[in-house]
């Protein structure tokens, strides 16, 4: 492995008979980054992620993971990452200890049982070690998911959806730990639907429809959207933003909360949409476009180019 990336690969696709699930894919990742993979539910992010693992052969691209071919040492990689599945895929009518046992036995942990203790300790588990993982919250089922995928230390975590139906209290104790571990020199690749989450990482992926439409930090893919959001709030925002999309110049009119977010790509193409609103009922703010904002705006882009 280089120092310059963990992860490398360019030109990545999967095929599943006439569907492209990934199409043609370029990501590269450094080490200590925790690069979120966004996406809407369908958009490829869990193929992407088994391709880098192991899982799945690619059928184009070529890269590392690593320091591994993805094409040719599939299990070198297999070996040498973690990875976290969107569902808890341990023994309900195991204890945690043993289950962390199991794992260390499959990967041919050295020292295993000093190895099962000291990850035991290092997510806060030790008190829990008899309890059956069967009778765990979501927060704890997430703890030794993560305890098990790093029980043979490696260098790069990939993290399908690893906080779904979880708490926001263990959510974010979960993304604390992430971080102190990114700061230790440990990768992460996370696949997240929650816009909080991608805020909490350093870069972000997007994709859809098989096609990485975005890259970058959160600030560098809102800029590179280029989209004017303004704020509206007042009375019957439903029927205001039912009205709006149907206006040339708004790309997008979606309440969240008390308020409604009108955005278009062309500044003075949507001053003009929305100047026969401007009522006094009605109290319009210009905001800084949001990542939600932005996805949505390329879900809806998408949608247009495919229905053309």
């Amino acid at each position: 492995m280089t120092d310059q990336f963990t992860i490398d690969v360019h030109g990545m696709t999967k095929r599943f008979g006439p569907r492209v699930a990934v199409n043609s894919i370029d990501l590269q990742v450094r080490p200590g980054e925790i690069c979120g993979f966004l996406g809407p539910n369908g958009s490829g992010k869990t193929t992407f992620i088994r391709m880098l693992c192991g899982l799945l052969q690619p059928d184009a691209g070529h890269g590392t993971c690593l320091g591994y071919d993805v094409i040719h040492q599939s299990r070198e990689i297999k070996r040498a990452v973690g990875y976290m599945t969107q569902r808890f895929s341990f023994w309900e009518d195991l204890t945690i200890a043993e289950n962390l046992d199991f794992v260390a036995r499959v990967y041919g942990v050295p020292h295993r049982r000093r190895a099962v203790e000291e990850s035991l300790e290092r997510l806060g588990l030790a008190e829990r070690r008899r309890q059956l993982a069967g009778q765990l919250s979501g927060g704890w089922k997430q703890r030794l998911a993560l305890a098990a995928c790093m029980i043979h230390q490696p260098k790069l975590l990939l993290l399908d959806e690893p906080t779904a139906g979880v708490d926001p209290k263990a959510r974010r104790e979960f993304w604390e730990e992430i971080h102190q571990l990114a700061g230790r020199g440990l990768t992460f690749l996370i696949a997240t639907h929650y816009m909080d989450e991608a805020e909490r990482c350093h870069r972000l992926a997007y994709i859809l429809n098989g096609r990485l439409l975005a890259f970058g930090t959160a600030a560098e893919v809102i800029a590179r959207a280029r989209l004017t959001t303004w704020s509206v709030t007042g009375p019957r925002l439903l029927e205001l933003a039912g009205e709006l999309r149907g206006v040339a110049g708004v790309c997008q009119a979606v309440v969240f909360g008390a308020a409604l977010h009108v955005s278009g790509n062309d500044e003075q193409a949507l001053e003009r949409a929305i100047a026969p609103y401007r009522r006094a009922e009605y109290h319009w703010q210009r905001i800084p476009a949001g990542l939600e904002d932005v996805f949505i705006h390329f879900m809806d882009e998408a949608g247009a180019e495919a229905e053309a």
